[in-house]
């Protein structure tokens, strides 16, 4: 299993290839790439390579797939016997972003590819035989 600490939005997330994941807004149009610098952790086959505070030569590309905004987060205030009320909703705008693959020092790993089975060998059923 490959993966990689990364930091984006002021925030640090795992992140792996193949799959996507919501941070904070990337002001980048849906299906453009994005390479991302800041990788703090690099995670390939039991080998762990660790920066200080970044791994030199190491970056993840994605893939931007869309713009959207989270669920509504309600702030209330109240200040009890005094008939003061505040209410706040907050929707954060985040990007989901697919990771497409994990570079580090020229050694591109991506996600595995997905094995399809022939479908004539597989569970093949038993024709009944009438007695």
């Amino acid at each position: 299993m490959t993966y990689a600490i990364i930091e984006t939005g002021g925030k640090q997330l795992k992140v792996e290839p193949g799959r996507f994941y919501d941070i904070e807004l990337l002001h980048i149009e849906a299906d453009e790439k994005v390479t991302i610098d800041s990788v703090l952790l690099v995670q390939h086959d039991g080998e762990v390579t660790i920066g200080q505070p970044l791994v030199t030569g190491a970056t993840v590309e994605g893939t931007v797939v869309r713009n959207l905004r989270g669920r509504k987060v309600i702030v209330y205030k109240m200040k009890p016997k005094k008939k003061t009320r505040k209410k706040r909703g907050h929707r954060q705008e985040i990007t989901r972003l697919m990771i497409d693959s994990i570079t580090l020092n020229g050694a591109v790993f991506t996600a595995p590819e997905e094995v399809s089975a022939d479908p004539t060998t597989e569970n093949s059923p038993v024709e009944a035989v009438a007695e």
